[in-house]
This record gives structure tokens, sequence and C-alpha cells, in this order.
């Protein structure tokens, strides 16, 4: 730790590598012996774990159910839909043999040699379409046993070859709901229900401000019709996908066989979406609002919204300050915020009380509260917030905390909003010209959101991406986009403005 903040290099010095000693700092995950995977640590798994219960709610409260598909996808079944086979080639794993012999080596070693041979090679799930593809085929006979509202929450791989912890690595844990409908406007309907539901969710729950629109063909999901998605913009300038709903159209149905005898008592093929996020977000999270002394959580989803700091100067006080710790915090629990109970933590480790405060800031709680002698005597907390100067302290009655705790959380959950929403909008900018778009995104500049006319093809669209690894990062949906204009690379007539940025 320098003598000016928790964290070097800090943000402006080197981005990247504040961003891996962040997620170090705070206890969040760790590099696994397995190269690509990550070994998520238990201050980053409640993390998760928050994350998972709220946005589950969400999906409860709009007609799904949870179930659960194989980890193992026979490789024919990827076979039956070519384009979205071809889309995810290059990321499978591939399971070939099912037994292990051990082996004698001339050194005396012993080697564990793969041995019977798989009629059926597997693909360890990248994504599950074609295995639920497959269950729905033998769950739908009828028009009445539709929809089918299904999500699962799991692991995934996908054989990352540039890993990164959170924002890129071959295991991770997602959501992946899969829906079949009756006609093709239902399954619009769906795809852009729960579109919304990411955008509700990524704004008021972790405070990170998205633009929602749609992909161009070039990004659309693999075998997808039309794809969706919800664009953050974190501190570096670039974007971040951070959910993503599709609409299959027929296409997977037709792959998998899912028929159904409709109302006209002919055969019909569904209609299918398919819609997903991941803990991805954590790192989305970290980039959105940490800050050089650490992360920055949003209290809605802070796996410890209050922790209490007994502040113990003499041995002879510890166990009087310590219950008067457990006392408080037994209180604070006892209520809620947004419906839940508040989460306070005594850290009673017996460690200097500089170090504790560090540690907790690096792990971004909202609130810290210290509370000794004095502070009993005067019936008084000092409380510090994280959205503040690490420094910052205000010494407030306990009985008005007690009664205010739920107005500081969510002053701080707005303010992360805020200042979030403030940076994306600042870097955002309308452009006109080829020359202001190759300005805008040169190699040694800040970049952005950069909001242009378009009407080019996938093919000029590729040789952009190739050539300054900039992207269509989504067809932003919106009175505000829609305009008459002329596409900045072709000159063609453009009806609205796409966001273009470099995105992680």
């Amino acid at each position: 730790m320098s003598s000016a903040t928790a964290i070097t290099p800090t943000r402006a010095d080197d981005f990247p590598e504040w961003y891996q000693q962040v997620v170090r700092a705070a206890d969040l995950a760790e590099n696994s012996e397995v190269r690509g995977c990550m070994v998520i640590k238990p201050w980053g798994f409640g993390l998760w774990e928050n994350i998972q219960r709220q946005l589950d709610a969400k999906f409860k409260a709009t007609g799904h159910v949870n179930a659960y598909f194989p980890l193992l996808i026979p490789l024919s079944y990827l076979e039956k839909e070519a384009e979205h086979a071809e889309g995810f080639a290059t990321e499978c794993a591939v399971v070939t043999h099912h037994r292990l012999e051990a082996q004698k080596q001339e050194d005396g070693s012993t080697k564990m040699v793969p041995t019977g041979e798989l009629a059926e090679p597997f693909v360890i799930r990248p994504t599950s379409e074609t295995i639920i593809g497959a269950a729905f085929a033998r769950w739908v006979e009828s028009y009445r046993d539709l929809p089918l509202l299904i999500n699962q929450w799991c692991n995934v791989m996908r054989w990352e070859m540039r890993p990164r912890l959170f924002l890129r690595t071959a295991e991770f844990l997602w959501q992946e709901g899969h829906t079949a409908h009756e006609t093709e406007q239902e399954a619009m309907e769906e795809a852009k229900l729960m579109h919304g539901v990411y955008e509700e969710f990524l704004t008021t729950h972790l405070a990170i401000p998205v633009i929602p629109g749609e992909k161009s063909a070039r990004e659309r999901f693999p075998g997808a019709v039309n794809t969706f998605t919800v664009e953050a913009m974190v501190q570096d300038r670039k974007a971040i996908q951070a959910g993503t709903s599709h609409f299959l159209g027929q296409n997977f149905a037709k792959a998998a066989n899912i028929e159904f005898l409709g109302r006209d008592n002919i055969r019909h093929l569904a209609w299918t979406t398919s819609w997903g996020m991941s803990t991805r977000l954590i790192g989305t999270l970290i980039m959105t609002h940490g800050d050089d002394d650490g992360i920055i959580l949003p209290p809605r989803i802070a796996p410890t919204q209050i922790v209490i700091l007994p502040v113990t100067p003499k041995p002879e006080t510890r166990d009087a300050v310590i219950d008067a710790c457990e006392a408080l915090a037994k209180t604070l629990r006892s209520q809620t915020y947004h419906n839940e109970p508040l989460r306070v933590h005594v850290d009673k480790r017996d460690i200097p009380g500089g170090q504790r405060n560090w540690e907790w800031i690096k792990k971004g709680v909202p609130i810290r509260l210290e509370f000794g002698p004095r502070d009993i005597e005067k019936r008084s907390v000092a409380v510090s917030r994280r959205d503040k100067t690490p420094k910052g302290k205000e010494f407030i009655p306990k009985e008005q905390f007690i009664r205010d705790v739920e107005e500081i959380l969510d002053s701080i959950q707005t303010t992360l909003l805020q200042r979030a929403t403030a940076l994306r909008d600042a870097n955002t900018k309308k452009l006109e010209t080829e020359a202001e778009f190759r300005e805008y995104f040169k190699e040694d500049a800040p970049g952005g959101f950069a909001l242009m006319h378009w009407a080019g093809s996938s093919e000029e669209e590729e040789r952009i991406a190739k050539e300054m690894k900039v992207t269509i990062r989504c067809i932003p949906k919106g009175d505000q986009y829609a305009e008459e204009g002329t596409c900045f690379l072709t000159g063609r007539p453009s009806n609205r403005r796409v966001v273009f940025a470099r995105s992680y």
C-alpha cells in the first residue's frame, strides 16, 4: 500500500493491473491451478449469492421456474444447428474418454492414461440451447403445454485463451433462461420482457447505468434471429455486455424437433428464446464503482452492508465494548433494507484498528461504524461511508443512525448510480465523419461511446473491428437515437445512430 492509496497502481497509471489488484485486495477470487479457471472466495461468492437471489426473485415474479440440465452435451446435438455449433466451435472443451488406467513408466513413476474411448464425444456445455431443446421436444405435445418458462443456474465452460478473473475465465457461473411459445409474438414479447428485467436489475440493484438495445447481425448470438443487450461503460471508457436476451425464432425448434399440436389441429414448430447473465457482472461492478482504495459496493448487493469496528484502547474495556457492538448489531439486524434484513457484521478480530479499517475499505462495505468507550458514553457512533473519502467520518447520535440507516444506504446507492451515469454521459459523443471516428478511437485516446449513423454491412463492420478493435455494441432503443443522417463510413442514408466502442 502506498502512502496515498490502498491500491497500486492507480486506475490512471495502469487500469488492467489496478483491476487485478482490486480483486486481490478485496479477497474476491484467485487464479486456480487449472489454467483459465478461478476460485471464487467467500466475499466474491457472497456477492454472487446476492445477485443470484435477487435476480432469481425477479425471474419467478415473471412466471419462470428453475430446473437443471446435464453438463455434458452429445456432439451430435450441436451438429444439428450448424450456425450455433460454428459460433462456439473454437471455445468448446470435449470429453472423449470415460476411464483412466495407471501405466508404469520406465523411471518407475505412474502415469494415468485415458482409455475407453466414447462412441460419441461430449461437449462440456458452453450454453444449453441444444440439450434443453431436446428436453422441450419431449415435454411439448400440445399448445396446452406452452409456454415453457425455464431457467437454470449453473456453470459453463468456454475455452478462453486470455483469461482475466470474473471477466473472461474458462469456467464461469451464470443463469440461462430458455422458453418455448405458441406464437412468434409471444416469444418476442418474452425476449423483450427479460431484456427489460436485466436493464432494471443492473440499474436499481447494481447501480450500473446501461444502454439497452439490439445487437447488429455480426454481433448476434449464434443461431438467433434477434439479440437484445444491455451495454455498460466502465471507468476506462470501454463497454461491457452485461446481459443478453435472444429471440431464436424457430431455428432451434426445427433442429430439436420441438413441435406441438396447435389449436387448428395441425402440428407446428414452437418459437423459442434464451437469455443469460454471468459472474462477469462482478467484474463489471468492480470497474464501474471501484476507486484507488478498492471496490465500492452498492448496498443492495453488498454481502455486508454495515461493519461495526469495536474500539478497545484498554484490555479491561474490551468485553463491554464488544457487548455494546453486538447489541447495536442485533438492533440493526432487526431492520430491513429493500425488504431484506440488514446485513451487519461485528469485526472482533484482535488486530490493529487501522489494519481492520483498511481491509473493509478495500472490500467496499458501504458503511463502517467505529464504536468505543467514549461512543458508549456519548451514545454516538462514528460513521464512515465508502462512497466518501477513506478518512471521512461523521459522529451521529446512535438512535439517529438507527433511525436513518436505510436513508443513508439509499443515499450511497443513488450516489454510485449518479457517478457512473455522469461518467458514461460525459464520454458519449455524437460524431459525424470517419475522420472524427478515427480520432476518437485512435490508439492513445481514452475513447468512450461514439454515437454514429450507420448503414454498413457486416463485412464493413468486420473490417472496422479488425483494424481498430471497435465494434457496434448495440443499436440502442429510444427515440433520442432516431434521426435522419448519413452513414459515416458508406455515405448511405441512415435513420438511427448506433453505439460504437471498444469492449471487454
